[in-house]
Order: structure tokens, then C-alpha cells, then sequence
């Protein structure tokens, strides 16, 4: 007989006292050419008067670091990016009394890395042999043998897996003895192949001029197209088949991002060294980007694993102990999992990554009941969090849903047909969709909806101060992403200049100075500044927040600390709102008073 799941309300955890503290105030989140072109015009940003007391940290993005592909998410090595940081960009910045927040990219590497061009050049020779996952050994326990010189995982173990993009994760590179091996790539991968000139086919047997001149035509014009060159149709020319890919290996060249074998203690000598470099450039938070995908065993998802990843992350904390860093682990998983309440029971600061679904709901619905529901939790459980609206990514929804957990369906802070009216009005409102796939390659989820958060909300100024006020009202440290600030629009030209992978690039617009400028001018920018210097520099929101009784469409909020307060009255049916802030001695610090529409 069939039977409806139950949805069950997860249980309180008493969290353990918390091994970490985040530091307080209000943080900025930017590339480093994110404005002006160099992290020194942004440096210039922060000094005017306009932002003066506005942020307390500053997330710079790892294009900060030298890199080659995904927008700095793809490292080559750690040191800093000189076309777009100096030392002294640093040095200025600290002297704002300025935190600095950065990603370490946990499960991977550039191709371009110094550790896999080592691998490259000296294959098994090489002392980063094990420093990446080799694909055909890693599942040689359980798998059996495929077409393309790769194994295939055993059903049971493949249907497990949590993929990013159809297909397997693997790229495959040639080793110097000729042979090519799959290694394992969760994330982005590229490869290509320079165009060939008639002269390299000269020298094969029986080849005349004519013939070689043929060979070079028809080879330029596949590898334009077809990146596997096992694929390539070369006709009567197929008995030459082993000589011309022998030519063409050299003249290859790859893009990816390989994950690394956290198997092997050479991966973790290279964390200690990098969160040693990081805290010299003077960071105090550290991102950990991509950490669930880090643990790998046969037969387990591969994505947060567990017991190895609390493992790993242990091992971590303690490294970043020594530096006084406080790390902090990005999960991107279902509500209803749960993820985020075992990683702040464990002692972790989290992302708040259902917050710009919830409000983008809240402010299209006028309703308020779901997003009081999480306030609560984070409050039951204690939860240290930094939250936002935009970022670089895209805006989570598969993160607001429900799942089933040990047979019993826990539900989600949204339902199915709210999150996809979520998704269809952002679409509606010219955003784009990042989807996640299943091991066949069909589409199981979506992953998160790409627009910056005022086209999200339809491009209405009401709607986004009321939206950076119920941010700023939010328990956790608020990060504000630099194109939200300055009111950014949908930049579908470069979403559509980026192809398959441009979707993110719709919201991170690079801002001229000259932009910057004009837009520093506009009401709406200025009374989102007014209302970060309160959150930045009240010493009401180190206290306690209270959720006030209130009608379904209302939200009453209220700081208090020592004296000092802060209060945030809204009605989201009509985005009318009120914020009054007082001091220790009961002097009027601000009020904020936005007219409703009419």
C-alpha cells in the first residue's frame, strides 16, 4: 500500500561549545578587479567617506591567487596574483583595520599546477605521482573494464555517485611512455589541440606532400570540433592511425581542475604550507571550497563521506589552529539532510546558504513564515553563520528543499512548488539555470538559478533595501556582494560571451571607477551604506536578537546589547520599513523610514 512520507521536524542538537569564534562586523565580498581593474581601486573604494565605518572584513576572491580558469577557482599555485594585487594593497588594508577572508580550494588543482605538470613530465618517476587520483587504480577493487582505456565503476558503486556535469569525472592525460591515463576531475576540464601543419605528417611512411597537406585539412578541421581525437574519421587514411595521435599528443594542451589524493601526506604538507602562506598575507577566515567532494571510498557518494570527511576536517582545524585562522566549511546540501546542523555541531562556523531563496520568497509572497522558521533554528542551535544574497556563484534553491534521511522524509524550509515558483520567476526575471545530473546524464535537480539579487527581485529599489535590512537583521556576520551594493543588472552579454560555462559571469560585471562614481550617487546605494555602517559599528547586534510577535506579512526584529538597540519593523506586502537604532545612554543613533509602494 502506497504511503505519503512524514515530514518530521529535526530534532534540537545541543551544539558543542564552539572550537571557533568568527570575528564580528560587516564584510564585503569582490574579485580583486572586481572594481576599477586592481584591488588597489578597491582599496581607494574603502577609503572615501562614503564607506567609511561600512566594513569591518573583506572576502577576496581567489583570483587574488595565480590561476588559469573558473574565475580563480582553478589554482596554480598560491602566491599572489601580480596584474591585479600588490604587497602594498595589503598593507593598506590592514591599516583600515580591515580582516581578509579567503578560499582554500580544497579538492583541487590546476592542471597547470607545478605539482601536475611535474606528473606530467615525468609520469610514474614523479614525486606528485600520488598526489592526484588516479581513476583506473582508485576503483580497480570494484570495476570492470571500458572501451576507452578506462575503467567503469560497478553499478552498485556508480549509482552512488554525486556528480557536477554528465559523464565521469575523469580527464584523460598521456603519460611520457606513451600511455594515456584517466584521472579524476570532479569539476571543469578542457582539452584542445593547436592546429597541425602539412610538414609534421611529411615524414610518415608512404605520405607524399599532396597527402600530407590532405592529412593537416582534415585534422585542423576536426580538432576545431571534436576533442577526442580517438574520434576523428580519417578515412583511407586510418592506417596512419597510432602515427598522427602520436603527432597531435604533442600538440596538445589540457585546462582542468584535478582533485587531489587526500590519501596521500604530500596533499597535506601542501595545506599546512598554503594556510601558513595565507595567514602571512593576513587572513583570519578561511573558506574551505569544495571540502564534501575531498574524501573518496568505493562505495561511498563522494560527497561528504562520512566518517573521513569529519576526519579530514579535524586534521584541518588543527593545522589552522596554528595560525590562528578560523576555517569554515562550504555545504552545498538538501535542508533536509541536515548537513549544516552536524557540521555547526561539530564546531564549525557554516555558510547560510538558504537565506537568499528565503527572502526572495518572502518578499514575492509577503509572507514570513519560513523565514522565521530558520531565524529560529539558527537561534535554537546557536549557529555561527555567514550569510548573503548575492555572491559570485548563483542563488541556492536545491538547498531549500526536503530529503529523506534513514527512511523518513524531513521537510525542506520551502516546498517543491514554492522553490520552482522561485526559480520561475528569477528565470522569468532573465536568470539562468546551473542544473545537477545523474551518472546517465540526465537532469536530477537544479543546483541554483544565476542573476544578481536585484534582478532576482525585479529590479525594484524597495525590494532590495528591504532585502539588505532583513540580511542585516539576520544572526551571523552579513557578506555583501559588490555588484548587490551598487545595484547591479543581469549582464546577459557576458553570460552569453562565456557559452556553456557562462552563466556565472551574470552577475560579475566588473564596475569601472567611472561607474563607481555615478552609482555612489544613487539613493538606493547610499541607504544600503547607511544601513551597513549601523550593522558594522552598533554594538547592539553583539548581543541578542528577539523575533517579535507580528501579522504574516510583517517582520518585527530587535537587537539589544548592553543598552543599545536596534529595531527593524517591515511589511513585505508593501516593502515599507522602519529601522531605529539607540545607544548605550539612549541617544537616537538612526532611523531609516522607507515609504511602502501605493
Amino acid at each position: 500500500m502506497h504511503r505519503e512520507p512524514q515530514s518530521v521536524e529535526p530534532q534540537a542538537i545541543e551544539p558543542r561549545a564552539a572550537e571557533q569564534r568568527l570575528p564580528r562586523g560587516v564584510m564585503l565580498n569582490a574579485y580583486p578587479d572586481s572594481v576599477g581593474g586592481k584591488l588597489s581601486d578597491l582599496v581607494t573604494l574603502l577609503k572615501r567617506p562614503e564607506l567609511a565605518n561600512a566594513f569591518s572584513l573583506l572576502y577576496i576572491l581567489p583570483t587574488f591567487f595565480n590561476s588559469d580558469l573558473d574565475r580563480g577557482f582553478s589554482i596554480i599555485d598560491y602566491g599572489i596574483n601580480q596584474e591585479l594585487v600588490l604587497p602594498q594593497d595589503l598593507d593598506e588594508l590592514d591599516r583600515l583595520g580591515i580582516m581578509f577572508k579567503f578560499d582554500l580550494i580544497l579538492n583541487h588543482l590546476s592542471v597547470a599546477s607545478p605539482q601536475f605538470r611535474d606528473l606530467l613530465e615525468h609520469g610514474d618517476a614523479s614525486e606528485y605521482k600520488d598526489f592526484f587520483v588516479d581513476w583506473n587504480a582508485f576503483w580497480s577493487c570494484c570495476s570492470q573494464p571500458g572501451d576507452d582505456g578506462y575503467v567503469i565503476p560497478h553499478d552498485e558503486h556508480l549509482q552512488k555517485l554525486f556528480l557536477r556535469k554528465p559523464g565521469l569525472p575523469i580527464l584523460k592525460v598521456g603519460f611520457p611512455d606513451g600511455s594515456e591515463r584517466p584521472y579524476w576531475n570532479t569539476f571543469y576540464q578542457q582539452v584542445s589541440y593547436r592546429p597541425v601543419s602539412a610538414t609534421a605528417f611529411a615524414g610518415l611512411r608512404g605520405v607524399t606532400p599532396e597527402t600530407a597537406a590532405q592529412i593537416a585539412t582534415t585534422i585542423n578541421a576536426a580538432i576545431e570540433t571534436e576533442p577526442d581525437i580517438d574520434r576523428i574519421y580519417l578515412d583511407r587514411h586510418d592506417y596512419l592511425r597510432d602515427e598522427i595521435h602520436a603527432i597531435l599528443k604533442g600538440h596538445r594542451s589540457y585546462l582542468g581542475q584535478m582533485d587531489l589524493n587526500a590519501r596521500s601526506e604530500k596533499v597535506w604538507e601542501f595545506y599546512d604550507q598554503t594556510l601558513r602562506q595565507l595567514h602571512d598575507y593576513g587572513a583570519k577566515i578561511i573558506r574551505l571550497d569544495a571540502f564534501a567532494y575531498l574524501h573518496k571510498e568505493p562505495g561511498q557518494a563522494n560527497f561528504f563521506n562520512k566518517p573521513g570527511t569529519w576526519d579530514y576536517l579535524q586534521r584541518l582545524r588543527d593545522m589552522a589552529r596554528q595560525y590562528d585562522l578560523v576555517i569554515f566549511p562550504e555545504v552545498h546540501a538538501e535542508y533536509g539532510k541536515g548537513l549544516h546542523r552536524e557540521v555547526a555541531h561539530e564546531g564549525y562556523p557554516i555558510y547560510d546558504f538558504f537565506l537568499p531563496g528565503l527572502v526572495v520568497d518572502a518578499l514575492d509572497r509577503a509572507v514570513t513564515a519560513p523565514l522565521l522558521r530558520w531565524i529560529e533554528e539558527i537561534k535554537t542551535h546557536r549557529l555561527q553563520t555567514i550569510n548573503m544574497l548575492g555572491c559570485h556563484d548563483g542563488i541556492p534553491v536545491l538547498d531549500l528543499r526536503g530529503a529523506e534521511v534513514d527512511g523518513v522524509y524531513q521537510s525542506g524550509l520551502l516546498g517543491d512548488p514554492e522553490i520552482e515558483a522561485v526559480v520561475e520567476r528569477i528565470i522569468a526575471r532573465g536568470g539562468r539555470v546551473k542544473n545537477l545530473y545523474g551518472p546517465d546524464g540526465r537532469k536530477i535537480a537544479y543546483y541554483q538559478v544565476n542573476a544578481t539579487f536585484y534582478s532576482a527581485l525585479g529590479e525594484d529599489d524597495r525590494k532590495l533595501l528591504l532585502a539588505r535590512a532583513i540580511q542585516l537583521f539576520m544572526p551571523g556576520i552579513p557578506q555583501i556582494w559588490y555588484l548587490d551594493l551598487f545595484a547591479g543588472r543581469n549582464d546577459h552579454v557576458a553570460a552569453d560571451r562565456g557559452g556553456a560555462a557562462g552563466h556565472k559571469e551574470i552577475n560579475r560585471s566588473n564596475l569601472s571607477n567611472e561607474e563607481i562614481e555615478a552609482r555612489l550617487g544613487w539613493p538606493v546605494v547610499q541607504e544600503q551604506l547607511t544601513m551597513i555602517r549601523l550593522r558594522n559599528t552598533s554594538d547592539a547586534f553583539n548581543g541578542e536578537l528577539t523575533v517579535h510577535p507580528a501579522a504574516p506579512d510583517c517582520l518585527h526584529l530587535s537587537w539589544h546589547h548592553q543598552g543599545s538597540t536596534a529595531t527593524l519593523r517591515a511589511n513585505l506586502r508593501s516593502c515599507a520599513f522602519t529601522i531605529s537604532a539607540r545607544d548605550a545612554s539612549g541617544a537616537e543613533t538612526l532611523i531609516v523610514n522607507q515609504q511602502g509602494k501605493g
